[in-house]
């Protein structure tokens, strides 16, 4: 259907219908342009969030690695991905659409323009034409009323008795002129009339029609041109689609790989302190001096069991550690790292001695590759001087004994760990050794049985001690190293142990040697070990009297 032969006379009404095609484009392109905006908004709150929610590099090295919070990250990725794809879909509207829709505006309005110009200026000669026709038509009106007139007049005079013949010549003769000029008049209207009728033939079937073409195939580019960008904007979307498919299985793959059973074994492997938890309690036995004979006036010296100074060996080695819903301890970390739990320690020092020993594989291929270059050097003096890699070289083996006394020095504390965790195994099974000698040998009146086959007498005494007694026999006290205040109540019914109540205040007279057991004296003068776990310590440097609390 063609706007020439159906809308010939609505040229003021297509003008209308072009410029609100145009509107419209206008239109769509600032829905374009707002809905790129929210797309970089998007994207970039995206972002923001990722970047607020990811650890920081030294927080994640310090991190656990539970596999929730490696599933948690590997969203936050993907998530990251997924906001790069808005970018993406942003940047596609931002160029196949947008920018492209915006130029097309341009050049329709350009276009538009001058379609509108050419059938004004069609109008306008037309115009013209239907004027000429007009006044042409109006001066062969005017003449042939003239003539008229002239011929009434000659009428007159010609049957007027009493006009002269010169009146009647006269009157002829502007008769023959009026006639002759609306003659010429006539063939000018008829002229004009003629050209009028072709040029408005011409106008509405052949200019006015093509300018409406124009204006057609316009507006029809227009509509095909917003078909394209409805098209692009959903194809920018669909480009991503596979991509965010992807990043969306990579979240559910995340979120399948979490595994409480790991992230288990990898609380028990971030906390375990290799303690052994604490044996059974023994049966004191109290009333063997009830059944003694009166005639036996010695004093039993059966030693007591020291299984309870074993028992709270863990508990001592345990305080201040790193417990699961504990707080960290504090305090700088050791080099030897001394400051940890015995099997967090020996983890950490064989984790240190592996990358020693892999730093020291790098120096050692570093030196070998230097030597090997000097050899080169020494044998084709062109390629390179050999002194000047000396200092390389020089520098590359300081390194390596460095590592290699580092490695030697982390072994031997390694050792040391593994010597401390058999041998607390070994004095937990010594402690229920004892504790079942003592409650199977332990006779009513206290004596041990003289069976040597049944008899497993395993003594342990803190810091390697065999008696007690010698520490407390000493003629001079020794002077305290600091003070103490008893967290729990402690019986201490073993040998070699003191007593103490909640809150009691003593001094320190020696540390924990690594056994948990801590030697004390309280205000009256009586001294003994108690669990370290057990006191609050306070070591005063220079402190050689009695600490006051206040």
């Amino acid at each position: 259907m063609s706007w020439g032969t159906e809308l010939w006379d609505q040229f003021d009404n297509l003008e209308k219908h072009t410029q609100w095609g145009i509107d419209f484009l206008d239109k769509y392109a600032k829905f374009v342009k707002e809905r790129l905006e929210v797309e970089q908004n998007y994207a970039k709150q995206l972002r923001n969030l990722v970047k607020k929610y990811c650890p920081k590099r030294s927080a994640k090295d310090e991190e656990p690695r539970f596999t929730s919070c490696i599933a948690f990250y590997s969203i936050l990725n993907e998530l990251n991905d997924y906001a790069g794809q808005r970018e993406v879909v942003a940047e596609e509207m931002g160029h196949r659409v947008y920018a492209e829709i915006m130029r097309y505006a341009n050049e329709i309005k350009c276009e538009r323009k001058s379609h509108l110009h050419e059938g004004r200026k069609a109008q306008q000669y037309l115009d013209m034409c239907f004027k000429q026709m007009d006044n042409s038509k109006k001066k062969f009106e005017r003449e042939c009323r003239e003539a008229e007139k002239a011929q009434q007049t000659y009428e007159r005079l010609d049957n007027d008795t009493n006009a002269t013949k010169s009146d009647v010549e006269k009157a002829k003769q502007q008769l023959n002129i009026r006639t002759h000029m609306a003659d010429e008049s006539k063939n000018e209207y008829a002229a004009q009339l003629q050209n009028f009728n072709a040029e408005q033939h011409k106008h509405f079937y052949i200019v006015i029609p093509q300018v409406y073409k124009h204006l057609q195939e316009m507006d029809e580019r227009r509509t095909i041109k917003l078909s394209e960008c409805y098209r692009g904007f959903a194809d920018a979307e669909r480009k991503v689609i596979p991509i965010i498919s992807k990043c969306l299985e990579g979240m559910v793959h995340a979120a399948k790989s979490v595994d409480e059973r790991r992230d288990s074994q990898i609380v028990v492997d971030c906390f375990k302190s290799g303690f052994e938890p604490p044996t059974d309690y023994p049966f004191e036995d109290y009333s063997q001096h009830i059944y003694r004979t009166v005639s036996d006036g010695t004093i039993s010296s059966a030693p007591k069991q020291d299984s309870v100074r074993a028992d709270k060996v863990t508990v001592g080695k345990a305080k201040g550690k790193l417990w699961l819903f504990g707080k960290k301890p504090k305090g700088p970390a050791l080099e030897d790292f001394s400051h940890l739990p015995p099997e967090q320690r020996r983890k950490r020092l064989q984790q240190k001695i592996d990358e020693l020993n892999r730093e020291l594989q790098k120096e050692t291929d570093q030196k070998d590759a230097l030597n090997k270059m000097k050899d080169v050097y020494e044998k084709n003096p062109q390629m390179g001087d050999p002194s000047s890699l000396h200092p390389k070289i020089a520098e590359t083996t300081g390194n390596i004994e460095r590592l290699r006394m580092e490695i030697h020095k982390n072994e031997a504390w390694l050792s040391e760990v593994e010597g401390k965790v058999s041998q607390r195994a070994e004095r937990r099974h010594s402690v229920e050794a004892n504790h079942l000698v003592a409650q199977g040998r332990e006779s009513p009146e206290g004596s041990y049985t003289e069976d040597t086959n049944q008899e497993i007498r395993v003594q342990h005494h803190p810091h390697g001690h065999s008696e007690f007694d010698d520490e407390f026999d000493d003629d001079e006290p020794l002077p305290a190293i600091g003070h103490c205040k008893a967290i729990y109540p402690f019986d201490g019914n073993n040998e070699g142990t003191l007593s103490m109540k909640e809150g009691d205040i003593m001094y320190i007279i020696e540390e924990d040697k690594g056994d948990g057991w801590t030697r004390a004296r309280k205000q009256n003068g009586d001294e003994g070990y108690v669990p370290t776990s057990y006191i609050d310590i306070t070591l005063e440097k220079n402190s050689k009297g009695a600490v006051t609390y206040i």
